[in-house]
C-alpha cells in the first residue's frame, strides 16, 4: 500500500500551508539576499485554493496528516514560444523528515495530470542556482535547466 496520497487542497489545510509556507522562506533566504528580513509571505493561499487557473495540492502521510505542497497556476507564455501557456510550478515543500522518498516527484506527477487536463504542454520553474538538492531533484522529475536569470543590486557594492 502507498503511504503518500496527493489531493487539492482544502480551506482546511491553510494552517499547515502557512507554515510550509514559512518553511520555503526559511530555506530560501540563505540563496537570496533580496529578501526582507522581516517575517514575510509569498503567497495568497486562500486565492489560490479557490483559483480555476491554479491547482494547489497537499501530500498526505499514510491517510493521516499533510506532509507536503505544491501548486501549478497556468501562466500565458510569451507570444514568441511555441506553446501558448504552461503551468508554473511552485510552493514546492516536504517536510525535512519525509525528504528523500519521492513525495515531491508525486507532486509534480500530480500537477503534470492537472495541467494536461487544462491542455497545457509546458511546465516550468524556478530554481536558486545555488541550491543544487533541488536542482537535482527537479532534473529527477524530468526538468532541464533551461535559463539562468541574473541580477546586479546598485547599491550591494
Amino acid at each position: 500500500m502507498d503511504m503518500v496520497t496527493i489531493r487539492k487542497a482544502t480551506v482546511n489545510d491553510l494552517e499547515i500551508l502557512y507554515a510550509f509556507e514559512q518553511g520555503v522562506i526559511a530555506a530560501e533566504r540563505p540563496f537570496d539576499t533580496t529578501l526582507k528580513s522581516e517575517p514575510i509571505q509569498y503567497y495568497n493561499l486562500p486565492e489560490m485554493i479557490q483559483s480555476s487557473h491554479i491547482e494547489l495540492a497537499v501530500a498526505k502521510w499514510n491517510g493521516s496528516h499533510i506532509i507536503a505542497s505544491g501548486y501549478a497556476r497556468i501562466e500565458k507564455a510569451k507570444h514568441y514560444l511555441k506553446h501558448p501557456r504552461h503551468a508554473y510550478l511552485g510552493f514546492m515543500y516536504v517536510l525535512p523528515q519525509y525528504r528523500g522518498q519521492g513525495i515531491n516527484k508525486k507532486i509534480i506527477e500530480y500537477l503534470k495530470n492537472w495541467a494536461a487536463l487544462k491542455n497545457i504542454t509546458e511546465l516550468r520553474l524556478e530554481v536558486y542556482f545555488a541550491n543544487t538538492p533541488a536542482i537535482k531533484a527537479y532534473e529527477k522529475t524530468g526538468f532541464a535547466k533551461h535559463m539562468l536569470a541574473m541580477r546586479l543590486g546598485i547599491e550591494d557594492n
